[in-house]
Parts: C-alpha cells; sequence; structure tokens
C-alpha cells in the first residue's frame, strides 16, 4: 500500500506562486508514477502533472510552463511548483500515484485559493 500526504497550500494572489509537497510511503518502490491532480468546484478532477518512475515528466497543456514538477533524490516527495497563478487554478490539489499493479491512490488533498 502506498500511503501520500499532500502539504503547501493556502492562499495567494493573482500572479503569485505556491509551492506544494507530497511525501509517499509505504511501498514506495512499487510506484510507476507519481504527480498531481485537481478538482474545482463543480468539475471533475484533472490531470495536473505526473512523472514517471524513469523521471519523465507529463503535463496538462493548460498548465505546462506555469507549473513544473520535480522529485527528491530519495524518491519519497514530489513537489509541483506553480507560477503565474490564477483564480482558475483555485482547487483542491491531490497528491496521486500508480503502483505497477495499476492501482490508483489518492492523498487527502490540499486547497488552493487564488484570490486578492
Amino acid at each position: 500500500q502506498v500511503q501520500l500526504v499532500e502539504s503547501g497550500g493556502g492562499l495567494v494572489q493573482p500572479g503569485g506562486s505556491l509551492r506544494l509537497s507530497c511525501v509517499a510511503s509505504g511501498s514506495i518502490h512499487t510506484i510507476n508514477a507519481i504527480g498531481w491532480y485537481r478538482q474545482a468546484p463543480g468539475k471533475q478532477r484533472e490531470l495536473v502533472a505526473t512523472v514517471s518512475r524513469y523521471g519523465t515528466p507529463t503535463y496538462a497543456s493548460s498548465m505546462e510552463g506555469r507549473f513544473s514538477i520535480s522529485r527528491d533524490k530519495t524518491r519519497t516527495t514530489v513537489y509541483l511548483d506553480m507560477n503565474t497563478l490564477s483564480p482558475e487554478d483555485t482547487a483542491i490539489y491531490y497528491c496521486y500515484a500508480q503502483d505497477h499493479w495499476e492501482n490508483d491512490h489518492w492523498g487527502q488533498g490540499t486547497q488552493v485559493t487564488v484570490s486578492s
């Protein structure tokens, strides 16, 4: 089993930046991909970015260039650096991992609110 714990959400002004962190624990050696999804009020959950076990990132097209995903050397922590934030980025951001049996694992989510 994989456990995921997010941190770093909060209130930020339009145009600002924020870094989210996700710490993975448990069977981390089984993780094939890890990253972030988000869900805005009244909308479906959508991909933000993921990174494969080999370090290859994948971004939603609307976020590439503003958002950057990275991992620490131990591959237990994944980060999402978000820049030039707008109110449309307001959402709950969920850490996500898929293991090599293709099971999905989710964190509890962290709220990001972009507002003046």
